[in-house]
């Protein structure tokens, strides 16, 4: 079996856990949720006590700099909470359990120390690289991209590292290299495999606003545009659950080699005992 072959088997594989454990959508929904209210939270408190002009001006801009961090680290510190969670869910369920959302919060929070330094670290660099791309030309812009892209790839299996290897967010990463350059094919095509489905699936939403046109003209237009907004919520929120699962899955995969085609009586050997 080649690489193609499995990254495309784990990417159903991704699909077929959503279908089996359904609750594992509301992890998602509220990390959205956490990090709207948040997001509300800074953006009122800047409007009433200094005012937005202000922020970012003269002896404010040391202020209106610690409130961007602020805002990356607590937006990037639920992100990461709740896909921990997500994997801890889906581990669970590889490994022939029935997970439930607690169990997922509960894998969280027992990590939640290291969470927050790889939080730190992970909104350390976002901003250092958006800094960097903000004042560059075109070809910086690009190389910038090109390096948050790598760092991406490079920091794929941090979160299960984090949470079932118990390594600090340096080991963290080095680890995850090494477990990407071993599995960079079935990386690269289990997350395209995934963005495509979704991309498609997302195309589905336009023919509601187009029939909503016709049938009834510009309001009809805005109803259909409403109902294809509410659908392609659903499918983010379907999206990110399932790429937090795929993580799972192809770090099971790093480490013992092997690909499930099912889940129904299957138990696999504990990949966190070696």
């Amino acid at each position: 079996m080649g690489r193609i072959s499995r990254g495309w088997k784990l990417t159903k594989l991704s699909l077929r856990v959503i279908r089996k454990d359904k609750e594992i959508l509301l992890l998602p929904v509220l990390s959205a949720a956490f990090t709207l209210l948040v997001l509300a939270s800074f953006v009122l408190g800047i409007f009433f006590s200094v005012g937005f002009e202000q922020v970012f001006e003269g002896a404010s801009a040391v202020t209106g700099l610690a409130l961007l961090f602020a805002f990356y680290f607590i937006s990037y510190f639920i992100s990461i909470f709740f896909n921990a969670a997500i994997v801890g869910c889906a581990t669970i369920r590889l490994n022939g359990g029935d997970p439930k959302v607690k169990d997922g919060l509960r894998i969280a929070m027992d990590n939640v120390g290291r969470i927050l330094v790889w939080a730190i670290l992970a909104a350390t660099v976002g901003m250092i690289i958006k800094a960097i791309q903000q004042r560059v030309g075109f070809i910086g812009r690009l190389v910038m991209g090109a390096l948050g892209v790598a760092w991406t790839l490079v920091t794929y299996f941090v979160v299960p590292v984090l949470i079932y290897e118990k390594l600090g967010p340096w080991g963290a990463v080095k680890r995850s290299a090494s477990m990407f350059k071993g599995t960079w094919g079935e990386t690269i095509v289990g997350s395209l495999g995934l963005g495509i489905i979704f991309f498609l699936a997302g195309l589905a939403g336009l023919p509601i606003v187009i029939l909503g046109a016709v049938l009834g003209g510009f309001v009809g237009a805005i109803i259909g545009l409403l109902v294809a907004i509410v659908y392609w919520m659903i499918l983010a929120v379907v999206k990110t659950a399932a790429e937090g699962v795929l993580v799972a899955a192809l770090y099971r995969y790093a480490i013992t080699g092997q690909v499930s085609e099912g889940l129904e009586g299957v138990r696999f050997a504990n990949p966190w005992s070696h």
